[in-house]
């Protein structure tokens, strides 16, 4: 019996119209499936629901797939495929990208599972077009430690791979802490290595500006708890 396809479908960076950020193709092949795997059941409902599924989202099945799922969880998805198609949806963004949703992917690839990425918003990649550092060379470095001893040391090691490779360095943090990193990349960088910073990405509220470690040390700013992607170049 042929199996059913994964489909990865990217969400929006915000709360507001998916069809500003999402073709109408991907929009529709979306509110055409039954099932879907997910970070968060109420996001996903919501998202859904603006995609053109308001009033039929009872009809349709969700499992969760986070950070707290465990290894044998995700292993019974499989069975999932033996019915039709799944939609795997993130929090927020691209699936499967500094995303728990990566793990059903290799699972899919396991099993010969054909697995269907969809266009759609990336914030790393936004804020790399953006920053006007090289995007020719790149490294994505997820999140750096939470500890300010070894955040610090992390910071130095990344600027000294930027500076060596001529490289890009791409790192995130949880909102609550972004003000504490940007402070400690402020305090532990070299003057001439540029920042980016890059919040709320196709929000009204967008913010995105590179400078050097010296100038935003002449003028900081305070991010506060939103989504944030920060870019160094040494």
């Amino acid at each position: 019996m042929k199996k059913g396809k994964l489909y990865l479908i990217p969400s929006p960076l915000g709360e507001y119209d998916p069809g500003l950020v999402l073709p109408h193709e991907v929009l529709a092949l979306a509110c055409s499936l039954k099932t879907f795997v997910v970070e968060e059941i109420r996001t996903a409902r919501r998202f859904l629901s603006a995609a053109g599924l308001k009033g039929q989202i009872d009809g349709l099945t969700f499992y969760t797939l986070n950070e707290h799922t465990a290894p044998e969880e995700v292993e019974k998805l499989a069975g999932l495929f033996d019915t039709g198609d799944v939609g795997l949806i993130s929090e927020a963004g691209l699936p499967a990208v500094a995303d728990p949703g990566a793990a059903l992917v290799a699972l899919c690839h396991e099993k010969g599972i054909e697995v269907v990425p969809l266009v759609g918003p990336s914030s790393l990649m936004l804020a790399l077009m953006a920053s006007g550092l090289n995007g020719q060379s790149f490294s994505f470095r997820g999140y750096l430690p939470a500890k300010t001893d070894e955040r610090r040391t992390a910071l130095k090691e990344v600027e000294r791979l930027s500076k060596s490779l001529n490289q890009s360095q791409i790192f995130i943090e949880t909102p609550y802490r972004n003000d504490a990193l940007f402070s400690d990349m402020l305090k532990y960088l070299q003057p001439h290595t540029r920042l980016c910073v890059a919040a709320d990405l196709t929000l009204p509220t967008s913010f995105i500006r590179t400078r050097s470690v010296e100038q935003w040390r002449r003028e900081p700013v305070t991010i506060g708890k939103r989504p944030c992607v920060f870019i160094i170049l040494a």
